[in-house]
């Protein structure tokens, strides 16, 4: 047996773990160059897939639509720039009165979206997006190299007491529908009950409990993300299938009644669903953001107070002014923000950030298991942190959860696979309960 000296011995352990950290993309021994192009392929390769995209029906027209790059957050160009694959387009409607009239306007709502979805990926752009109603459909529509579409429900108040309408939205594409948005509705009691304590259910109504079992029967995947605890737990009890949350991050980090706890997290897990983890800060780290808007106020009242413009310090006064009030307005405090801006280096504060998102997927992951874990954006809606502010940042989400040493299977499972996987189960049950009828 040949016996190496001590200083041999050494170098070939340092080349052996070393060529080991390169084989396993240990960031410790990966330069900064190598580790963000090794991300770049692995983003190339999977398929990255957003839950939650608002849009308003002012963006699909001829004059005005996501073959653009409009302000919008997400639009085509967007997407292709990220590397965004797929978007689900929301069919978002707010609550109002538990009426008839109440009923029928957000019925005419949600058709105008509805409508306006299928516009662009029809119509309009079909070479350049086209709408998924399965698993296959996103898989076959990527290696065509087009975007692909997807609708979603937010806010089940437009089915109004006609539960036919569950299989209509079905129909029209709908693959996902929450029970209730930011108010109760005729299903289901919200996590805004929270504030004042006051419910309508104690959960859900005997409407929502036959709205689940529709939702089962055609297809639509229940989404917990905006109903109480309690209506969630319920609906998870269920549902004869796996159950999501489209845009919710973890309440054990940022206690939001717009997170899941624990045990909601737990419950889903053994249910078999996903959460999609939301990239929209003040869900992600409220005080963090706090922090850095006011630190953001105080500059530009500063700034102000030297130019001599008054700010308005309220928003609302700002949303209640005529549009020609309000083009007035931002055009005289123009000089005040862009001043502003070239000191935003004195702001010691730091803005929620991409780093601040992951560590909420890290949570989630720690505890309920990486297949239950996904990724969604809320953009349009209210979502975005620094370093994914819009569509075309979406490689830096890929690049941070490289750099803490996820690896390509499991970064593909949260973009997309973990959800999929859901849709699947959610139309095969959906099918077998079709079956028995």
């Amino acid at each position: 047996m040949k016996v190496f000296p001590t200083s041999l011995r050494l170098l070939l352990v340092l080349a052996v773990m070393f060529v080991s950290a390169c084989a396993s993309g240990d960031s410790d021994y990966e330069s900064a160059a190598d580790l963000e192009e090794r991300a770049r392929g692995i983003h190339e390769r999977v398929i990255t897939l957003d839950t939650h995209d608002d849009i308003s029906v002012s963006n699909f027209t001829e004059e005005r639509n996501y073959t653009m790059d409009l302000e919008t957050q997400v639009n085509i160009p967007k997407m292709v720039a990220g590397g965004l694959d797929v978007a689900w387009l929301v069919v978002y409607t707010g609550q109002g009165d538990l009426d008839d009239e109440g009923y029928a306007a957000a019925y005419e709502n949600a058709v105008s979206k509805f409508e306006a979805i299928h516009w662009l990926a029809d119509e309009k752009a079909p070479d350049q997006i086209e709408l998924a109603y399965t698993s296959d459909d996103v898989r076959r529509i990527v290696s065509e190299g087009k975007r692909v579409a997807m609708i979603a429900i937010e806010n089940a108040y437009p089915v109004g007491l006609d539960l036919d309408n569950i299989r209509q939205f079905a129909e029209w594409g709908g693959r996902y529908m929450s029970l209730s948005h930011n108010g109760h509705s005729q299903f289901a009691d919200s996590n805004t009950g929270e504030r004042d304590d006051v419910w309508l259910y104690d959960g859900l109504s005997d409407l929502g409990v036959q709205a689940v079992a529709e939702m089962n029967k055609w297809g639509i995947m229940v989404d917990l993300s905006h109903p109480s605890k309690k209506s969630n737990l319920q609906a998870m009890e269920l549902s004869r299938a796996p159950v999501m949350a489209s845009h919710s991050s973890a309440r054990g980090l940022n206690d939001v009644s717009r997170n899941l706890d624990d045990e909601e997290l737990m419950a889903l897990k053994a249910n078999g669903g996903v959460v999609q983890t939301v990239a929209f800060k003040s869900y992600v780290a409220t005080d963090k953001n706090n922090a850095y808007s006011e630190a953001i106020g105080a500059l530009r009242a500063e700034v102000a107070e030297e130019m001599g413009v008054e700010l308005i310090a309220n928003r609302r006064e700002i949303f209640q002014m005529s549009p020609e009030d309000r083009s007035a307005y931002m055009e005289s405090v123009a000089p005040v923000m862009a001043a502003a801006a070239e000191r935003m280096g004195e702001i010691e504060a730091g803005p929620v950030n991409v780093a601040d998102f992951v560590n909420h997927i890290d949570y989630l992951v720690n505890l309920i298991g990486i297949e239950h874990v996904g990724i969604s954006s809320d953009f349009d809606g209210g979502g975005g942190v620094e370093g994914w502010n819009d569509a075309s940042e979406t490689f830096n989400v890929t690049h941070e959860l490289v750099r803490r040493g996820y690896t390509e299977e499991e970064i593909g499972q949260m973009w997309s696979g973990n959800l999929l996987r859901v849709l699947d189960d959610v139309q095969r049950i959906a099918a077998e309960i079709q079956a028995e009828d």
